[in-house]
């Protein structure tokens, strides 16, 4: 199956480019990495963040169907890594929709976080907390991301992080953010507690939950097991600024040097080894659908340098680059194989002794470039896995509470080439909707609620000595539930009757 086509179009209506500043300072990175070696195993990361973690409402307002309530409190992140996070982000803000009346004695509660673009409130707000409070009486609490909304750097433009290293950040607050939310939603008597996100809010989603030391509902829509293939192989990534990027990491030498050797994936040393065999196994083929020359625009550092003697290629055939969409994703392909991938650029003319001066100056510039793109794009997928990849962290304490909603031809998600979530979470559960990334996010979210109802339904099933104390206002939304979720095929069954 291939990707789909408004995807693609969506992506290139899209202007702006993505770490436009490069990498983010060396220092950062490296305490970012330390930090992640801490929030990676639950036992430690639960100990940052006390179940008295201070929270604070600021205003509650009564509308006709819900009660809003504002709220904030100081980042966590904030006390680990000092400095580390812009200070219009240092105090995280929330807002917590609730019903008027409870129709139980439970009082369930979902944490949304926001995807990619997702400002404030009043999407997830409308699109998701408003028909949950009136389909089944649950409650929503929705956290403002980072460098998003009123928490977004004055020099920020829209969602365009500038750094690599901001969307580390981002993710690390929100982790010791929801952990700080969710003990409070317990001091506060709500239950049970529950876990979503679309698209980068998924992902996100899916690491505070791994850090989580109970049981918990996940429902990580449109995200995947790591996001290194949507800024190397994605239409996302051609909104990344590469001509930075690889400029940093020629003239940097500390990235080379240091901090690839700080990286590590699923337990293991050496994720630059582990990028060198991701770029070796891109598969070979062209597509039609889009002609991107990726390699040309990103390795352009001088725009004067133009190849204009077909000589050179006698010598050695150079790389033609495309974007292929395949069932599997949006992926960059070479038609040479990319044999040459792990190659050093020879310094010895005698190789090339068939080509004239003119011709080898030529081509071992163009070798410069192409050497150059490999190892930034090998670095990206190393700094990527090392703070995305759900491996490196903890798995769920109970990954059978776990559905991943995935849309079949998402272009912005790559699923080829990484680790499925079935292998890393044995016990969750996947299920694809028709369709692409952005039809799926603009025009599905009403698909995704079932998937909450569900899995509340079945947590408060497990709870059998709670269930024989069910009163009727109880059984009632349990069976409104039901209803929900037996009309898009999510079967729940009890093995014991209610008592009354």
């Amino acid at each position: 199956m291939g990707v789909s086509k408004l995807d693609i179009l969506y992506r290139r209506l899209l202007l702006t480019k993505l770490f436009i500043r490069g990498w983010g300072r060396p220092e950062d990175l490296k305490r970012l990495f330390e930090f992640r070696k801490m929030i990676g195993n639950r036992e430690r990361c639960q100990n940052l963040v006390s179940s008295d973690y201070p929270v604070h409402i600021d205003k509650i307002e009564e509308q006709s169907d819900c009660k809003i309530l504002d709220g904030h409190f100081v980042s966590p992140m904030a006390h680990y890594v000092p400095d580390i996070m812009p200070i219009e982000s240092v105090i995280a803000r929330f807002q917590l929709i609730v019903p008027k009346e409870w129709n139980s004695k439970y009082k369930p509660v979902c944490i949304h976080l926001a995807g990619t673009g997702d400002h404030h409130y009043w999407r997830r707000r409308t699109l998701m907390a408003r028909p949950m409070i009136k389909e089944a009486r649950m409650a929503s609490l929705l956290l403002e991301n980072p460098y998003y909304g009123c928490r977004k750097p004055k020099d920020q433009i829209r969602s365009s992080l500038k750094n690599v290293s901001d969307l580390f950040v981002m993710g690390g607050a929100l982790v010791l953010e929801s952990t700080a939310l969710l003990h409070w939603l317990e001091r506060e008597g709500y239950g049970p507690l529950g876990m979503t996100g679309i698209s980068m809010g998924g992902h996100m989603a899916s690491l505070a939950v791994s850090n989580w030391p109970k049981p918990m509902p996940l429902i990580p829509c449109l995200s995947w097991s790591t996001a290194s293939g949507v800024f190397t192989t994605g239409v996302l990534s051609k909104s990344i600024n590469w001509r930075e990027l690889e400029k940093q990491y020629y003239t940097q030498t500390v990235y080379e040097e240091e901090i690839i050797h700080m990286l590590e994936y699923c337990g293991q040393t050496d994720s630059f080894k582990m990028g060198q065999e991701f770029v070796k196994r891109f598969p070979i083929s062209t597509d039609k659908l889009t002609n991107l020359n990726l390699v040309s625009r990103t390795l352009n550092l001088d725009m004067t340098d133009q190849v204009v003697s077909q000589k050179p290629s006698e010598c050695h055939k150079s790389s033609k680059t495309s974007i292929s969409a395949t069932s599997e994703g949006l992926l960059l392909q070479d038609t040479s194989k990319m044999e040459s991938f792990n190659q050093t650029l020879p310094t010895n003319k005698s190789n090339y002794t068939s080509c004239n001066p003119q011709s080898y100056h030529l081509l071992s510039k163009e070798q410069r470039r192409n050497n150059l793109q490999k190892e930034s794009l090998i670095f990206m997928k190393g700094v990527m896995d090392e703070c995305t990849h759900v491996a490196n962290f903890s798995v769920p304490v109970d990954p059978s509470l776990i559905i991943v909603v995935q849309a079949k031809e998402d272009a912005y998600i790559p699923r080829t080439g990484v680790r499925s979530l079935q292998e890393i979470w044995p016990g969750c559960e996947i299920r694809y909707l028709e369709g692409g990334h952005i039809s799926a996010y603009l025009f599905k979210q009403g698909l995704f609620r079932p998937y909450y109802f569900y899995f509340y339904s079945n947590l408060m099933a497990k709870d059998e000595p709670s269930m024989m104390h069910l009163n009727a206002s109880s059984v009632n939304m349990l069976t409104n539930w039901i209803t929900i979720c037996n009309q898009y095929g999510h079967h729940v069954s009890y093995k014991r009757n209610f008592i009354l």
